[in-house]
């Protein structure tokens, strides 16, 4: 399994805002792509500084989805007033998750794939 890990700047978010907002339109633009495997995005309200964490069947996968990943970025960066940081990719070395609970929807609305 492969990552890529994209990072955003943008203002405080209140700890009443929705961070989840969107996340099942932005899902569904990736959801169909071949090798798509999950995605987890991740808010320090604070300071503003997110991340998406994308994850992907393979490294030919990953790839294969670099431009449809960059629309998704920059659209949902420049709607939610964020900056993009930077873009990193992995390869996951090993995974562990205790059972399913939240889902989408569970925290709150900035994100990009």
């Amino acid at each position: 399994m492969f990552a890529r890990l994209s990072t955003y700047q943008g203002s405080p978010v209140p700890a009443d805002g929705d961070v989840a907002a969107r996340s099942e339109a932005i899902v569904e633009q990736v959801r169909d792509v071949p090798g798509f495997r999950g995605v987890y995005y991740l808010v320090d309200r604070s300071s503003g500084k997110a991340r998406s964490l994308t994850l992907w069947e393979d490294e030919e996968s990953m790839r294969a989805s670099e431009e449809r990943a960059a629309r998704i970025r920059e659209e949902a960066a420049q709607r939610e007033g964020q900056r993009i940081v930077s873009v990193e990719h992995f390869e996951v070395g090993f995974s562990s998750l205790e059972g399913r609970s939240g889902g989408f929807g569970s925290g709150g609305g900035r994100f990009g794939g």
